[in-house]
Formats: structure tokens, C-alpha cells, sequence
């Protein structure tokens, strides 16, 4: 709770000027950080379970506890079994809450950001582009799921007999879902129809565009970033991705990471616990200052390792997972010194 109020005054401190720019009311402030609270708490939870592991054995050892528990002869193994359950504990609900939970937060935070912050949007370009039927090709700027209002759409309908050749071009300033009439509403539309060399113009305040085939559902799947997708449509996402001949690689390297975090707190507890039950010159803020530099080598390690998998020198799986096997591997080497 301490570590994730740290985080949120700093970024808030950050964004204070764009808040006051915007006119961001104070209760929407405080859900965008709610919001963001779940990104922030994935982040820390490793850290947060090192940190609970070092006072606890560090603290023991200092005071001799540790000591006389040895000499009463628990081995190390019995002394760490509960630090090892609740840490696997831990990881089970890291899963599932960077799986689920953070991708469902990040998605209404990165809709705050566009809506109240005018952040993360280029209206001089066309983010999504799609084909809803065989001679129509769309092209929407910007959507908003929660009001299902697509921003600068463009329409473009092709001859059946030469998909080359454009029959008509609508273009809306924006396009509202109808959800009890099932029917896009198009605002301040201007519809050109190309007639050979001759073309004629219409311009509309609004109409119905009922021969779109698509549906606000549609789009959202098309928008969302790989930061927004759960598990399940983040693996959905790198089978389309292939199947369609594209490279998934890095989309793979997300969607694997996302496990391999959530059971870094296993990994950094390994490691980190046989150095805070040793008793050290310095005290508790030596280990305090140790286990940080362990977790900062181990976070460095991960993103070289990523960095050189979505370059294509290494598998997916193994990019993910490459600095808990190394640490892994380095834990176990360093577990008979917390024997001494």
C-alpha cells in the first residue's frame, strides 16, 4: 500500500498541470488513479513480496531467532516452507490479476487519458482500417467504447465489377451507435458520389447508414492494444496475427511475460531470502540496500532478454522466461550458504 501510494503521488505530481489544463474534476482524478492503482500494484508485488520475506528473516536473524530455531533443528527447508506456500499463493493471484484484472484497468485509464486528457490519440492520422464487405473499405481516427462513437470516419465504396474504381465516399465528423435501432447515425456527413469524370456532393447534419455491416463490438477488438488485452484475447490475437501471415513475435513475448512476472516473486524470494537470513555488517539497511540491487539486476536482466527476443535472436518462451531460469539457477547455488 505504501510502495503503490509512492507511485500514484508521483505520477500524479506529473499530470498535475495537465489536470488543471483539462478542468479534470477531482472525482474523476481520483477514479483515474484508481483505475491505475492495479498497473501499479502487478509492478510492485515482486518487490513488496522480497521486502516482506527480508524483515521477516532478517529481523529473525538479527535478533538470534534464527539462530536458535537452527539449533533446535529445524532445517532451512522447514524454516522456509511458509515463506514458499504464500509466495506460490501470491503468484496464482498474480496471474490471474495481471491476466484479467490490469488489462480491464488499463483500458478505462487509457479512455480517461483520451477523453479528459487528449492524450494518446492523432487525429492527422487513420488508426483503424478495415474492409466490411467485399467493395467497402472503412477508416476510423478514433473509438469510443464506452459511448460507442466512432471519431473521423471515412467511407469508401468500390464497383463490384472493378474494385478499383470508387463509386462513393462518405465521410463523418463522427458516427453514433444506435443500440434500440441497431443503425450507425452519422453526424455533419458529406457523401461524394463519383459519376465517370463528374463527381456530386451531399451534405448532411446527420443520417442513417444502414448498410454498414459492423458493430461497436467490432471495432473495439480492432482498437485495443496488447496493454489492453486479457490472456484470452491477447492469445487470440497472435493466432489471427499469424494466421494472416503476419509476425506475432512480440505480441508471444506479452503474452508469456505476463506468467513469468507474475511468478518473478518466487524467483526474487529464492534468491533474496538465504541473504536476509545471514546476520551482515550494516545491519537491516545493508540487506535492505542488497535485495534492491538483486531486484534491479533481475528487472535490467528481464528487459535485456526481451529486448533481444522481439529482435528475433531468441524464442518467445524463452525471452519470457530467460531471467527467472538464470536466477533461478543462481537462487539455488546461493541456498546452502543461508545454512551457515
Amino acid at each position: 500500500m505504501a510502495l503503490t501510494l509512492i507511485f500514484v503521488v508521483i505520477d500524479m505530481m506529473e499530470n498535475l498541470d495537465d489536470f488543471i489544463d483539462n478542468k479534470v474534476p477531482l472525482l474523476k482524478i481520483f477514479y483515474y488513479y484508481m483505475v491505475f492503482s492495479p498497473e501499479i500494484i502487478k509492478l510492485i508485488t515482486p518487490i513488496s513480496v522480497l521486502f516482506a520475506a527480508l524483515f521477516t528473516a532478517g529481523k529473525s536473524a538479527n535478533l538470534s531467532e534464527l539462530t536458535a530455531i537452527k539449533a533446535s533443528g529445524v532445517s532451512m527447508a522447514r524454516f522456509m516452507l511458509p515463506f514458499m506456500i504464500t509466495t506460490i499463493f501470491v503468484c496464482m493471484f498474480s496471474i490471474y490479476f495481471s491476466g484479467y484484472v490490469v488489462p480491464k484497468a488499463n483500458k478505462t485509464k487509457i479512455n480517461i487519458e483520451v477523453n479528459l486528457l487528449r492524450k494518446g490519440v492523432n487525429f492527422n492520422e487513420n488508426n483503424i482500417f478495415f474492409q466490411d464487405s467485399r467493395t467497402r473499405i472503412i477508416n476510423i481516427n478514433y473509438f469510443d467504447e464506452v459511448n460507442s462513437t466512432a471519431m473521423r470516419v471515412c467511407i469508401q465504396d468500390f464497383n463490384p465489377a472493378n474494385i478499383t474504381e470508387m463509386l462513393q465516399r462518405t465521410d463523418c465528423q463522427s458516427m453514433r451507435y444506435d443500440s434500440l435501432k441497431k443503425v450507425w447515425i452519422g453526424n455533419r456527413v458529406i457523401r461524394r458520389t463519383f459519376i465517370g469524370d463528374r463527381q456530386k456532393e451531399d451534405n448532411f447534419d446527420a443520417i442513417r447508414l444502414d448498410s454498414l455491416n459492423f458493430k461497436p463490438s467490432d471495432i473495439a477488438g480492432k482498437q485495443q492494444k496488447p496493454e489492453e488485452m486479457n490472456l484470452t484475447e491477447l492469445k487470440h490475437y497472435a493466432e489471427v496475427q499469424q494466421k494472416s501471415g503476419n509476425d506475432p513475435k512480440n505480441i508471444w513475448i506479452e503474452y508469456y511475460s505476463r506468467f513469468a512476472f507474475a511468478t518473478s516473486s518466487l524467483v526474487v524470494l529464492l534468491f533474496g531470502l538465504p541473504i536476509s537470513a545471514n546476520k551482515r555488517k550494516g545491519g537491516m539497511a545493508a540487506q535492505v540496500g542488497l535485495n534492491i540491487l538483486v531486484t534491479f539486476i533481475y528487472l535490467v536482466f528481464m528487459k535485456i532478454s526481451q529486448a533481444f527476443g522481439k529482435s528475433g535472436s531468441i524464442d518467445p518462451v524463452l525471452t519470457a522466461w530467460m531471467a527467472n531460469i538464470v536466477f533461478f539457477f543462481a537462487a539455488f547455488i546461493n541456498l546452502p550458504k543461508m545454512r551457515q
